[in-house]
């Protein structure tokens, strides 16, 4: 009988949807403080007086923190646990949100925004595989996208605060900081009923902290649902090497494992699919104000088609997460990959604010239906004791689209125009459907061991996969 088992035959009730609001609240948060720099940058653009330059890196200046964010997330996941990584990112974030509120210059400012995106970009990398270890295989295509969806509820948010906060205050864009801040109060929450992955205390050779962790799941679980709990499956041969202690990561062996052997081919789709999906994501939403702006909507009613807009988020996410129980995940990637693609073609050629407004909320319904699927794809392809990492350097990676996307649209938008900007998004969308569908990994249905766990016989000291130790 292994703890694997026991975990993937549970089946999703309380306890689960417990875990599903503790991490939604948390990407929430992550997701109000991504958009709401796009309401931000119109007003901070008049306070100090900036050109379109210095305005495109306020917009590259959260996801450049975001980079080295999810990727010391991933790593100090591995190392030190998902659950202290997942709070210390919080607070980080929190604090220099409150200092970004209060920036008396435009430098100050820009820092502020630069860490305060390293530490929601470590938040919003470890949530995921963190939170997905716990899950029964059967339903984890669902649970990590419904996770991801909670996105949708901080870019609505963003979207009010940016239409009745922003412009309604002289210092509006300060106190909308301010409110991006108040998720530290979550920490009071999280730090008394959630508990370390089982899954990562195995891997690190904590059989019986792991041991405690399943058993309460399993009582709880028993309790919510009132009735026995399932047979465990029988192990499969060679489950228990599973169990055997792993040295954590470190940047350089990380990488040299994700690009070896059989697993370059998945580290280099998932690295490509995260870039093409937050270089088209970041590129549209940080610009969409300004951009309806200088085609001569008004500010109020450019941050009330952008509410619109980012309402269609929620819709996407949620149906990719109950698609992908029903097709593979990969599946749901190209076909809302290809609904991307068409949006952003369909945005460059139309020119009235109500044709603009309704083929951008269908850019933003099959963008963030993407992501649901990239976010419940990712965690599933990388072993567990290399999860975290491999899912933070694949964010890492594609953070790089969203540093590039808000500088380069801004210097398209000057030289080609609304049309030129998303025919761009449209080239970059279509590289990322036809590389999912030739490469990507089928995983729906299958344990994350069953997907990701290399056998035994890897361990050739070469790199390809960490030297086993013994347990402490």
């Amino acid at each position: 009988m292994t703890l694997p088992a026991r975990l993937d035959r549970l089946p999703l009730s309380r306890p689960h949807y417990a875990l599903l609001l503790i991490g939604g609240l948390g990407y929430t948060f992550d997701g109000m403080d991504s958009a709401v720099v796009a309401f931000l940058m119109p007003r901070v653009q008049e306070v100090w007086g900036l050109g379109n330059g210095a305005l495109g890196l306020v917009g590259s200046a959260a996801p450049f923190g975001f980079l080295f964010g999810a990727a010391t997330a991933g790593l100090l996941g591995d190392r030190i646990g998902r659950r202290k990584v997942m709070m210390w990112a919080l607070a980080f974030y929190a604090f220099f949100s409150l200092v970004a509120a209060f920036a008396p210059n435009y430098d100050i400012f820009l820092g502020s925004r630069v860490l305060a995106g390293a530490g929601a970009g470590a938040e919003s990398a470890i949530i995921a595989p963190f939170l997905s270890e716990f899950v029964p295989a059967a339903r984890r295509g669902w649970f990590v996208g419904a996770l991801a969806g909670f996105f949708s509820f901080g870019f609505v948010a963003a979207a009010l605060i940016g239409r009745f906060v922003v412009p309604t205050l002289s210092d509006g864009w300060r106190i909308a900081q301010v409110i991006t801040a108040l998720p530290v109060v979550l920490l009071l929450w999280w730090r008394r009923s959630l508990p370390e992955s089982p899954r990562y205390l195995l891997a690190r050779g904590n059989v019986e902290g792991a041991e405690r962790v399943v058993a309460d799941l399993e009582l709880r679980v028993e309790q919510a649902t009132g009735k026995p709990l399932p047979p465990v499956p029988e192990a499969a041969p060679g489950a228990a090497a599973a169990v055997a202690p792993v040295r954590a990561p470190g940047l350089l062996s990380a990488l040299r494992y994700l690009w070896s052997g059989e697993m370059a081919r998945r580290t280099a789709i998932t690295w490509l699919i995260w870039f093409v999906i937050t270089f088209a994501y970041y590129g549209f939403f940080s610009w969409i104000p300004t951009l309806l702006v200088q085609r001569g909507i008004t500010v109020t009613k450019s941050f009330e088609f952008s509410i619109i807009i980012y309402a269609a988020q929620v819709p996407g996410y949620f149906s990719a997460a109950w698609l992908s129980e029903r097709i593979d995940r990969k599946n749901v990637i190209a076909l809302y990959l290809t609904g991307s693609a068409l949006s952003a073609l369909w945005l460059s050629q139309v020119t009235t604010p109500v044709a603009i407004t309704v083929a951008g909320a269908t850019l933003s319904f099959f963008l963030n239906g993407t992501y649901a699927g990239v976010y419940s794809y990712t965690p599933e392809v990388f072993p567990t004791w290399i999860r975290a990492s491999g899912t933070g350097l694949s964010s890492a990676f594609g953070r790089l689209g969203s540093i590039i996307a808000p500088i380069a649209i801004g210097a398209l938008a000057a030289g080609f125009g609304f049309s030129g900007v998303f025919g761009l998004t449209t080239a970059v969308l279509a590289v990322g459907v036809v590389c999912t569908v030739l490469f990507g990994v089928r995983t729906a249905g299958r344990s994350l061991e069953d997907l990701t766990e290399p056998p035994s016989s890897s361990d050739s000291g070469t790199g390809a996969a960490p030297q086993k130790v013994a347990a402490p």
